[in-house]
């Protein structure tokens, strides 16, 4: 670990996944071709706080509306927003797009850029209208490459928006990369932070079996980890699941 792993192309071929057993640190040990890096980080952290049963939402609609408006913003900021929308009756495809635009800004003010938010929730609706007949099943049903360039298209919807989306509302195996992943992988000397997002998900997608519950729960306790450990200032290293695999101390850490 003295040098940065090579993130692969995002157009490279990845390694077929095996079968996989419930635990999840064994979908990992299992897939022969996985980098022993991040069996390690996947292991340590899943040891450290299992399940983290990510994300929060009681419908996959629910998910993709919070996955747009957390965009820049922490998340008990749209989780006051979405409590919003519940309350008003509007937390289906249907009710976001016949509800008055500027109804619809006041309901996700909380969430912070709610112009645009409530923009972007309207040309998500639309999209779904238009391209699957209001269908979330039916969109989820075509195939992750194809929805993936899809989502990208729609306004407001940026490649981790759209992972999130497809990871967490529609199960489908694309690993998602943000700012807390970035730091890890910085301050551990795995990454030197001018890496494409296309690079870091290439990276995690070819270094995993393709399995949408091991993706869902490694950047579960990535989050975790950047919220309550791997901070922007002061990071907690001390009592960290990752400190073993830490090479040299974090400048400000404690």
């Amino acid at each position: 670990m003295s040098t940065c792993l090579s993130l692969p192309d995002s157009t490279s071929p990845r390694a077929s996944a095996l079968p996989l057993r419930r635990s999840g640190s064994d979908r990992v040990k299992e897939h022969q071709g996985a980098l022993p890096i991040l069996q390690e980080y996947f292991d340590a952290l899943f040891a450290a706080r299992g399940p983290q049963n990510w994300w929060p939402g009681r419908t996959a609609f629910e998910i993709i509306v919070g996955a747009i408006l957390v965009q820049n913003t922490a998340w008990t900021n749209a989780a006051r927003a979405i409590g919003n929308l519940r309350e008003a009756g509007l937390l289906s495809p249907t009710a976001i797009e016949k509800v008055p635009l500027g109804k619809l800004k006041r309901l996700v003010r909380p969430s912070g850029y709610y112009r645009q938010k409530a923009l972007k929730l309207k040309a998500f609706v639309r999209f779904v209208r238009q391209n699957y007949g209001g269908s979330l099943k039916a969109m989820f049903r075509t195939s992750t490459t194809q929805l993936r360039e899809e989502l990208l298209e729609v306004h407001g919807i940026g490649p981790e928006t759209a992972d999130s989306i497809l990871l967490y509302a529609g199960s489908h195996p694309v690993f998602v990369v943000d700012a807390y992943t970035r730091r890890i992988l910085e301050r551990h000397g795995l990454a030197h932070g001018k890496e494409s997002y296309e690079g870091v998900r290439g990276l995690f997608e070819q270094s995993l079996p393709k399995d949408a519950q091991l993706y869902n729960e490694f950047h579960a306790l990535i989050v975790y980890t950047g919220k309550h450990h791997c901070t922007n200032r002061a990071p907690v290293c001390s009592t960290c699941a990752l400190r073993p695999l830490l090479q040299r101390p974090v400048e400000g850490s404690r």
